[in-house]
């Protein structure tokens, strides 16, 4: 009988019970989850046992009680932190998130040493970055979820403006996972019609910049939070492909080992996941002012780094 996979998931969050509720429901995963409040996690997993008990299928959960309980998971999600709230970039939470991560990452390294791991934490590129020297993992194990999100971001303001019938939008976005992340208008297809032939420029624009400010539109909406239904839905998408060894190509936050001219940062780059991880990354012939804004991107990704660099590491 084959061996059930199993997915673990750290942070019993918005995010991380969204993630967890999504894949109970749709995949036949093993699911665990850890939460600094175990009744919290406990409760959650009652709560999704008991929806699946609604259906014909019956999902097997269980809580983290102890970093042990970590063996076995093929893919472990991290989705504990602190959330980004009003008035904070994802820079502010740089200090507090690494501290997290690193002490997770230790567990992980401890207890499941062959799993891929997914990270979710702001600030996104810095914390694969921390989760990467914590483990000394290969850095195929090790990616962030940004710009799957980032992408279905830009997808739905194209919809907006075209009202095309859904999923016929393919619109990458690159960089790292902030306010200078590099949403790629020259790639975009509807249907596999270039955007520039059904949007004229300046409503291109318009859809960029919305793109590189969407996270903080939301948390502005919602006061006391940040998105969690989005990044749940594309994290849950990282981790099927993984899981299925599918060998589809994603928008990822990697460490980038000579990729597009870099070397120990990490950024978000179109990748081939499978069960190995990141699979290869795709280099893409980018036009002089896209590297532009890729090395913009990049720099204030190591701006970062270099902070753990000399107050953390």
């Amino acid at each position: 009988m084959e061996r059930v996979k199993k997915v673990g998931i750290i942070g019993a969050g918005n995010v991380g019970s969204t993630l967890a509720y999504i894949l109970s429901a749709t995949t036949p995963y093993e699911i665990v989850l850890q939460d600094k409040d175990k009744d919290r996690a406990r409760g959650m997993l009652l709560d999704m046992f008991q929806a699946s008990c609604v259906g014909p299928k019956f999902t097997k959960l269980g809580v983290i009680a102890s970093p042990k309980d970590l063996r076995g998971c093929d893919v472990i999600v991290v989705a504990a932190g602190s959330p980004r709230l009003p008035g904070m970039s994802r820079n502010d939470l740089l200090f507090a998130n690494a501290k997290v991560v690193s002490e997770i990452s230790k567990n992980i390294k401890e207890n499941s040493p062959d799993a891929i791991v997914v990270l979710v934490t702001n600030p996104l590129d810095a914390m694969v970055y921390t989760a990467l020297r914590e483990t000394n993992f290969n850095p195929k194990q090790v990616l962030g979820m940004a710009g799957i999100l980032d992408s279905a971001r830009m997808a739905s303001f194209i919809y907006e403006k075209l009202q095309c019938a859904p999923g016929q939008i393919m619109s990458p976005v690159m960089g790292g996972h902030g306010d200078d992340m590099v949403p790629l208008a020259r790639f975009c297809m509807v249907n596999g019609v270039p955007l520039s032939e059904l949007l004229p420029k300046e409503e291109i624009q318009e859809v960029i910049e919305r793109t590189r400010n969407a996270g903080a539109e939301i948390v502005s909406c919602l006061k006391k939070g940040s998105a969690y239904f989005a990044p749940a839905r594309a994290t849950a998408e990282m981790v099927r492909a993984i899981m299925s060894d599918s060998h589809k190509i994603l928008p990822c936050s990697v460490l980038l080992q000579g990729e597009y001219g870099y070397n120990d940062v990490v950024g978000g780059v179109p990748v081939e996941l499978g069960i190995n991880g990141v699979e290869r990354v795709v280099e893409l012939k980018l036009n002089a002012e896209e590297k532009e804004q890729f090395h913009k991107s990049i720099e204030s990704v190591k701006s970062l780094i270099d902070l753990l660099k000399k107050d953390y590491f």
